[in-house]
């Protein structure tokens, strides 16, 4: 359920107010890119690598203004709109950034705006999914690898399609291909496999998006000396793994339970997922 209230530029707007021009290049063009953070007991999650992402990511994009959206900048913001629709401080929080201004494929500015957005969570802390998550393989579009790839931009026609997809054969989540037919990333997250001890992440030279959550899990797995590699994983692995999961920095790990005919185990998921809340303040 969505707050009362967005942030739209630094103003406050009701969130079923109308704010977006038809001109607005994100809507016509998909020229932005999002953030997707999570809040705990007041306290923004990880936000210095969410920062940074979002940064390379305009800077990438060639927006103007990518030094000012530092980790103050997020806290500052979102402690803002947590306090304008009296949240209790665990909140689920959407950055959208666009390039501004008018122009058809050629902009006439790229100067940014922005829009911030506020869903309440339950809790504090990083739950484990109870039931695990039955997956397939998208395979009817690849992703990409390009200069982009590793960001969140506004272009999610891939993974709208991916979505398509998993609700006609009643999934939980789906795994997408690179175009080179290797492991790539989720529909929403990025993957993980532990097969013969070891865990396994696609690169991102495989052209998954640099998931800040998938930043701290190679953090915590190098911290508590966990063998994690990254790499370029063949789809045939999941026949043979022992575990699967997926993570994204609002639901933090989620362990897969099936694929086929194959099922699998949640011990290193559960493992990460202690150690993941070992980090709340």
């Amino acid at each position: 359920m969505m707050s009362s209230y967005i942030l739209h530029n630094d103003e406050f707007f009701a969130a079923d107010e109308a704010i977006i021009k038809a001109s607005n290049r994100a809507f016509k063009f998909g020229d932005g890119l999002f953030e997707s953070m999570r809040m705990c007991n007041g306290k923004l999650q990880f936000a210095a690598l969410h920062a940074d992402r979002l940064r390379a990511g305009m800077k990438a994009l060639k927006m103007e203004g990518y030094a000012l959206l530092d980790d103050y900048f997020l806290k500052q913001k979102t402690a803002e709109l947590l306090k304008k629709n009296r949240l209790n401080g665990n909140v689920r929080f959407r950055l959208a950034v666009y390039r501004d201004g008018e122009g058809l494929y050629t902009p006439q500015s790229n100067k940014i705006g922005y829009v911030l957005e506020a869903m309440p969570l339950e809790g504090p802390f990083y739950e484990l999914n109870k039931k695990g998550l039955i997956i397939d393989v998208y395979d009817e579009i690849a992703k990409p690898i390009n200069k982009l790839a590793n960001y969140k931009t506004s272009n999610a026609l891939l993974y709208v399609m991916a979505a398509l997809f998993q609700k006609q054969h009643r999934l939980d989540e789906t795994l997408i291909l690179n175009q080179n037919g290797f492991l790539c990333e989720s529909m929403s997250s990025n993957v993980f496999v532990v097969y013969q001890k070891q865990i396994y992440t696609p690169a991102l030279s495989e052209g998954c998006v640099a998931g800040v959550m998938r930043n701290v899990v190679l953090q915590l797995a190098k911290t508590h000396q966990l063998p994690l590699i990254e790499a370029q994983i063949s789809p045939e692995i999941l026949k043979e793994a022992e575990e699967v999961f997926v993570t994204n920095a609002s639901s933090g790990i989620r362990w897969v339970m099936g694929y086929g005919k194959k099922r699998y185990f949640n011990e290193v998921a559960k493992m990460l997922n202690e150690k993941l809340n070992a980090l709340i303040v």
